[in-house]
């Protein structure tokens, strides 16, 4: 049984985000996880793209998983619909966002998934829980650690350890 890492990042703005998160974290453990799973700390920021909403909390998983790309983009959109998730607009508050930032050092790009994430180098909110459990990993199509990637973004957000 291969087994690939796979790098998550978890979203809320709306609810009991941290409530939410936490048992959406849980959830993906028990469907996609062989042995145990690494995350980051908590994380507040203000919301991106669309900023007169609520601020977010995130947080970076890292997971050991025999699943495909697209298996796991199946199971994090029934998580993410368990937790009311609805998709009314772009970059909208949301109860739960669960993107799938790296697979491997794999690169796919489907009608439906795009790994990496198209938007990771432009998101401090991203790298900043990343660079806690993955610093030294190498963006398979820009050739640059998180590290690195995180010391040219030019995203102003404030990122914040969430108290």
């Amino acid at each position: 049984m291969k087994t690939e890492r796979v790098y998550l990042l978890l979203g809320s703005n709306e609810g009991d985000r941290l409530q939410t998160m936490l048992e959406a974290a849980m959830q993906l453990e028990q469907k996609l996880a062989v042995g145990k799973i690494l995350r980051s700390s908590i994380y507040e920021t203000a919301a991106w793209g669309k900023e007169d909403q609520p601020s977010f909390l995130n947080f970076a998983l890292a997971i050991d998983t025999s699943h495909s790309a697209e298996e796991i983009l199946a199971i994090a959109q029934e998580i993410e619909a368990h937790f009311g998730r609805q998709r009314i607009e772009l970059w909208g508050q949301r109860t739960l966002d669960i993107d799938i930032l790296f697979f491997g050092k794999n690169c796919l790009e489907t009608e439906v998934l795009t790994v990496p994430h198209p938007g990771i180098a432009q998101r401090r909110f991203v790298l900043v829980p990343m660079l806690e459990i993955a610093p030294e990993l190498v963006h398979p199509v820009l050739g640059k650690t998180i590290n690195e990637l995180l010391e040219e973004c030019k995203d102003g957000l404030d990122v914040k350890v969430f108290e």
